[in-house]
């Protein structure tokens, strides 16, 4: 017998299983004593930049980037920490901009910003929010040497000084949020987002966890941040609590490179041979809001779990497919996951990327999917089968795979990436 804990939504699970699996973690580093004093300490003694202080003149205009509801950004304690530290400089509070970096996602409601910024700062500071639909809102900086033109917020490019935040993790195509990611996508038209999430470069073998350099995904979104170069950076990584673990500023390609080689030997978790059965998560809230964002969990468990194995994966989805978007729509034109992807071309629609890696896992194994925020037409719609009990679907796969079946439990979903090595 086996008790494990689940984080779904804003709670967990607590199941029992019969039978052993292995428990996949990464490194448990604290969280930082006192984040806001380290953070101001991290603003003024950043890698390869001057302190911000010396950045700033009283009649600057200043946007600071900020990541969107989906992530796990402790954006309530980063952005007052920078307020603070302009403020004291000298920058005047009317010149401070906050941008919201949607991507292609949906826009925050009022109440929502005040839970990620905090209420006081929502009251005191212009808040907007980027809409990657909108081109009077973009401006052109640049192409990439693959000829994607680059449009970015023309808020932020005008900007006298330009801020960028984000929490740094594995990202399942991207090798690792944080640092330039919060350009594009992050403040990008939706035409460049979707060049950059083309078919061809989600298919590259090097777009996957943790690898940037030759992940042709990666090289041009920190080629498109060149264009249009923030000032600073300020990135954080965070433990399976959401607790701060590490603080990189400066310069973005310094500070972000720090944090991918910290988050790597965090978070990356070789294991000798894959599993029959992979049980997961999407790390809870704010990650599984929605199966968009719950392909990235099971993309972590494919990696492990044997070709025609499962995975049993928890999200609670309280937001659905989402139905803003494509993501539904390309599921439903397709019966099976192999003319889902024969079907895609040079032309990339929105949310395309998330339906190609989700039908490539299907390809490799069976999903299985506890989750109250989707119903039976969600699920087929997805290919993906529903899992009404946790333990009984994975008895039944033990059955199916036999008693000698492994199994392994990635109970913080992909804030772990674990490797075949």
């Amino acid at each position: 017998m086996m008790e494990i804990r689940l984080p779904y939504g804003k709670e967990y699970l607590f199941i029992t299983l019969d039978g052993e699996a292995d428990s996949i973690t990464g490194k448990e580093l604290p969280s930082l004593d006192s984040p806001y004093e380290k953070i101001l300490q991290a603003l003024r003694n950043p890698l390869n930049c001057r302190p911000l202080r010396e950045l700033v003149s009283p009649a600057d205009r200043i946007v600071i980037v900020h990541t969107d509801i989906t992530r796990a950004t402790p954006n309530h304690i980063l952005i007052p920490a920078l307020i603070d530290e302009l403020l004291d400089s000298g920058a005047e509070e009317k010149n401070i901009t906050l941008l919201n970096g949607t991507g292609s996602h949906r826009g925050q409601s009022r109440d929502e910003l005040a839970v990620m910024l905090g209420e006081e700062v929502v009251k005191r500071f212009r808040v907007i929010q980027h809409d990657a639909f909108d081109p009077a809102g973009l401006v052109f900086t640049g192409r990439t040497e693959s000829g994607n033109d680059i449009y970015l917020n023309r808020e932020y490019v005008e900007a006298d000084i330009r801020i960028v935040t984000g929490f740094i993790e594995p990202h399942f195509f991207a090798g690792f949020s944080g640092g330039p990611k919060a350009l594009l996508p992050g403040i990008a038209g939706i035409e460049s987002i979707m060049a950059n999430h083309n078919a061809a470069h989600i298919s590259s073998t090097c777009a996957t966890w943790g690898i940037t350099t030759g992940n042709p995904l990666w090289e041009e979104i920190a080629r498109a941040a060149t264009f249009a170069m923030p000032h600073f950076c300020l990135n954080v990584s965070l433990n399976a609590d959401k607790g701060i673990t590490g603080i990189f500023a400066g310069e973005l390609f310094s500070a972000h490179a720090e944090g991918c080689a910290f988050v790597a030997d965090q978070a990356m978790v070789p294991v000798r041979q894959p599993y029959d059965i992979v049980i997961a998560t999407n790390s809870g809230y704010p990650l599984d809001q929605n199966l968009y964002q719950a392909v990235k969990g099971l993309s972590a468990a494919a990696g492990i779990t044997k070709k025609g194995g499962a995975i049993v994966m928890a999200a609670a989805c309280q937001d659905g497919m989402p139905d803003h978007g494509h993501f539904r729509n390309i599921l439903a034109a397709h019966d099976d996951p192999q003319s889902l992807l024969r079907s895609l071309g040079p032309h990339t629609v929105p949310d395309q990327w998330q339906a190609q890696i989700l039908a490539k896992i299907l390809l490799h194994c069976s999903v299985y999917l506890y989750s109250g925020g989707l119903n039976d037409d969600d699920l087929k719609t997805a290919m993906i089968n529903r899992c009404g009990n946790i333990a009984d679907t994975v008895e039944k796969l033990r059955a199916i795979y036999g008693g000698s079946a492994r199994m392994a439990v990635m109970p913080e979903g992909p804030l772990t990436i674990p490797f075949i090595q």
